[in-house]
């Protein structure tokens, strides 16, 4: 893929869509300054000397709610994130023709910036929440098309949020009041989008996630060598992987641990990275002879990126995850809902990034199912990549009233409140699923900081699984108090589900971040629960995934080559000499990441087996001297040779 259009576009895309909210919010009386009191009178609501439909005051004040949580520049930042965000998804359905009514949403019915197909075909579209009525009115009206567009567009990310609610958020969410006016005009954002990249561009879900990396450059500059904000930590420290670097860490990890028990699987022709092993002394060959299962179930495979950025890890792990099953004769239409189920998991402290990877993945999947957006909607797909969340503004009382999961109230009772609140929590302390509930939602009052570093405990990991369970339920079925409570919920209790599991391969670019850049809490939760790796957040991450792993699980990242020479990570040395095995490792050196300008990073990518071989024949592959990513790739394809 040619990046270079998009490294173009992307940054100058980020200040035209956060002039273009910060507009809509001045239309609506909110500013840097300050905000204008709204008055209702009748059926409009004032705002300062403007007349609004009295429709627009939940999502005012939610607007209103929001900017004072986060501040007016970081809110702003947000949701001109979740409009580009939206209208790149799109963008790429649309080319993929994965829309159920077959029209481009942006573009002509060629592909080209213009008047948008949907526009053109609108007495003939359906979607959720869209009055047939009112579309005629305005289409015959013949001077509506910017008021009818907004109204299509608005409705197809309705549409999408059954499919896809983590990136179409609800119906009455605060950003769809900031949706940029002048959609239709030659000079608008979707104008631009259209034109600045080709379709061709387009074709690969990678593109996903070079558009986000380019879209952050910018911030990434200003905030880069200093001490970092907790919301500014993705900003300085996501790099996204090339992608021959990702299929070395995949294949050598997932397609290492099935070509152990079937060394004769078609799947090794798949993987141009992948490293055969080496002859082995006599008894480290016992040793690994020992470890290898007879037999490995598809379903059971489970693979982690606890820093997963925008998913391009889980897409290659699912390319290969699907030749798998394959290969083991799943119906094919059946592999997808597998995958995303059984066998991948994502975690990243970034919204927009878990938004990314989460479609990528859909992406993919759509690609093998056509039906696979009503499955979801259905509750028969799960997707289980998540941005953590942070719990410190739960009322957990309140919320397990709500939830009322042991009964001991009836709607409608004649119970005062005060006697049913004291029934409901006297009961609450002997309950276990409360006391799952209450140390859970301690774990992760700060999330945004900690991320995949919190630590879940192995044994919960089945009540967790429980616990998600009966949430979903509930939030399909629930009554008014349950399914709202649940809905609430089921993210937190699913992200700890996540981080309690252990993987056999957990594969990472993890955060580079060293001491100075920390902040106070950071630095001082490194110091304590961390004293080997302290010095920077790659090497924290590279032994904290030790922990996640199963018995023999495969520990597969690229981070800094600083590790490997430090005196300050000389336990860390040791203990990875005396506790693990190190499969494979290509010394990459500088220049690895030559496709982003101004980066200096000096890596090594390594495959690492979480059980202790002595004496094993491990492959190492010096890459150091070569001057280019593309030099880097050759030369490892032909040593591998």
């Amino acid at each position: 893929m040619n990046t270079a259009n998009i490294k173009k576009y992307a940054p100058k895309a980020r200040n035209n869509f956060i002039a273009a909210v910060t507009k809509q919010a001045a239309r609506y009386g909110i500013t840097a300054k300050g905000t204008e009191p709204m008055e209702q009178r009748g059926d409009i609501e004032l705002i300062g000397e403007k007349a609004f439909p009295r429709a627009i005051a939940p999502a005012r004040k939610a607007l209103e709610r929001i900017v004072e949580q986060m501040g007016f520049a970081q809110a702003m930042e947000q949701a001109a994130y979740s409009w580009f965000n939206r209208l790149c998804a799109i963008r790429y359905m649309e080319t993929h023709y994965f829309l159920d009514h077959g029209r481009r949403v942006l573009s002509t019915s060629n592909g080209e910036a213009g008047t948008p197909q949907i526009l053109d075909d609108c007495l003939d579209i359906s979607l959720p929440g869209l009055d047939p009525q009112q579309v005629a009115e305005l289409k015959l009206d013949g001077n509506k098309d910017e008021e009818l567009y907004r109204e299509l567009l608005l409705a197809q990310c309705h549409a999408l949020h059954e499919a896809m609610p983590f990136l179409f958020e609800a119906v009455d969410d605060a950003t769809e009041l900031l949706l940029p006016d002048n959609l239709t005009k030659t000079d608008s954002l979707i104008r631009e989008l259209v034109n600045a990249i080709p379709e061709d561009d387009w074709q690969d879900v990678e593109i996903i996630g070079w558009l986000y990396q380019f879209y952050i450059s910018e911030k990434k500059d200003q905030v880069i060598g200093k001490v970092v904000k907790s919301e500014d930590i993705p900003a300085a420290t996501q790099l996204f992987t090339p992608n021959w670097i990702v299929q070395y860490l995949v294949q050598n990890s997932v397609g290492r641990q099935w070509l152990q028990t079937y060394p004769d699987s078609p799947l090794r022709n798949q993987m141009p990275y992948f490293i055969e092993p080496g002859e082995q002394p006599p008894e480290v060959q016992a040793q690994l002879d020992e470890t290898v299962p007879d037999a490995v179930d598809p379903e059971s495979i489970k693979v982690l990126d606890p820093a997963c950025g925008s998913g391009h890890i889980l897409v290659e792990a699912y390319k290969i995850l699907k030749a798998i099953y394959e290969e083991r004769g799943y119906r094919s239409r059946d592999i997808p809902q597998q995958i995303l189920k059984h066998n991948l998991f994502g975690l990243d402290i970034d919204d927009r990034a878990g938004q990314l990877a989460g479609f990528a993945l859909m992406m993919l999947a759509r690609e093998d199912d056509r039906r696979l957006f009503s499955r979801v909607a259905e509750g028969d797909v799960t997707l289980n990549v998540l941005s953590l969340k942070e719990t410190g503004h739960l009322n957990l009382p309140q919320l397990w009233q709500d939830l009322n999961l042991s009964g001991d109230w009836q709607q409608g009772s004649s119970q005062s409140l005060f006697e049913r609140e004291q029934a409901d929590l006297s009961s609450a302390n002997a309950d276990e699923r409360y006391q799952l509930l209450h140390r859970t939602l301690e774990r992760f009052e700060e999330a945004k900081t900690f991320g995949s570093l919190i630590e879940v405990p192995e044994e919960d990991a089945a009540p967790l699984k429980t616990l998600v369970d009966e949430l979903e339920q509930l939030a399909r079925t629930g009554d008014v108090m349950q399914k709202p409570a649940a809905e609430i919920l089921l993210p937190y209790i699913q992200q700890a589900w996540i981080l309690a599991q252990r993987y056999d391969a957990v594969i990472a670019n993890p955060p580079y971040m060293g001491g100075k850049g920390m902040n106070a809490p950071l630095k001082k939760f490194a110091k304590d629960a961390y004293p080997n790796s302290k010095s920077d957040l790659f090497a924290i991450f590279m032994e904290r995934a030790f922990s996640l792993l199963k018995p023999n699980g495969y520990n597969a990242q690229i981070n800094m080559q600083s590790w490997m020479f430090l005196s300050s990570y000389e336990k860390l040395r040791e203990w990875l000499l005396h506790n693990a095995t190190i499969i494979t490792m290509a010394h990459m050196g500088s220049r690895a990441f030559d496709s982003i300008s101004g980066e200096v990073v000096s890596t090594t990518a390594f495959v690492v087996e979480n059980a202790a071989f002595p004496n094993y024949s491990g492959a190492y592959i010096r890459l150091v001297d070569a001057k280019s990513e593309a030099e880097k790739r050759r030369l490892l394809l032909e040593a591998i040779q």
